[in-house]
């Protein structure tokens, strides 16, 4: 055989490894990318069932604070139910929005009390009320936190707050303070200050008058409480912050958190309105 023959083999085979090889590459990359794309298709169904277990969580909520069954109903102060659901546990709690500060309705001694027992100082809490009460009022001419305002290029609504996320574009609120107090503020409750059967610690701590004693003891009876208690259910209001978190073994995990107006059963009406809704734990 000539050296130009044995040659030009040498070539083919060559030719030949270098293509098993980038077939080789080329299947490792499709099996890859098949493994991947199983992961992820994996990932967003057990996802998907979560968000759908939390969503049970909510449907259980709203008919339990309903609950025709005075034993069976549910109490809206913020403490946790938990059932099992297709595989996962649900853990759910509810709180009443009468028991949170209303930016729009709190009165002054109200959102002190509460910027207080956020930590502020009695001076620092008096201006910080003082500019909520000027973003929500009509009344123009108090222009407190002017000079704040101007720096960041707008100025107060000078009305009612559409949302308690607002509330962070208010003159003297930093996002440590507002992390602080927004699982206690709301929009929807109307009342000047907060129903101490439902509240929580920090909302209970705004009420004029309410001591840490007195909210110790409010607090220690609420929890020797059980359902069907007379006149208990008086602070299950309309509208409420209800929080549903589904876990499976794997630690697959959805959060949803929704306000809710009950609107009772009406023929041809639904039973109740989202108000809210936000998916994840982040406040």
């Amino acid at each position: 055989m000539s050296a130009s023959r044995r040659s030009q083999r040498g070539v083919a085979l060559l030719l030949v490894l270098w293509a098993c090889t980038l077939l080789a590459i080329m299947l490792g990359g499709y099996a890859m990318t098949a493994r991947t794309e199983g992961l992820q298709a994996r990932y967003q169904f057990a996802q998907t069932q979560a968000h759908y277990a939390a969503e049970a969580g909510l449907s259980r909520a709203i008919y339990g604070l309903q609950d025709p069954r005075l034993q069976e109903r549910w109490l809206a102060d913020g403490r946790p139910y938990t059932f099992r659901f297709d595989g996962f546990t649900v853990h759910v709690s509810a709180v009443d929005e009468g028991g949170k500060v209303d930016l729009n309705s709190a009165s002054p001694l109200v959102l002190q009390g509460l910027f207080r027992a956020a930590g502020l100082r009695p001076d620092a809490a008096q201006r910080m009320a003082a500019a909520v009460v000027d973003w929500r009022d009509f009344n123009v001419s108090r222009q407190v936190g002017l000079d704040v305002y101007a720096a960041n290029g707008y100025k107060p609504r000078h009305a009612p707050f559409l949302s308690i996320e607002e509330l962070q574009q208010v003159a003297g609120m930093t996002p440590d303070l507002y992390r602080r107090i927004a699982g206690v503020i709301t929009i929807w409750s109307g009342r000047e200050s907060p129903d101490p059967n439902t509240a929580q610690p920090l909302a209970l701590a705004s009420i004029p008058g309410m001591t840490p004693e007195r909210a110790a003891q409010v607090l220690a009876a609420r929890r020797n409480t059980r359902p069907g208690v007379a006149g208990l259910f008086a602070g299950n209001g309309v509208t409420h912050s209800i929080r549903s978190e589904a876990t499976m073994a794997d630690g697959t995990r959805a959060v949803l958190r929704a306000t809710v107006r009950l609107q009772g059963v009406r023929p041809g009406a639904q039973p109740y309105a989202v108000l809210h809704w936000r998916e994840g734990d982040r406040e």
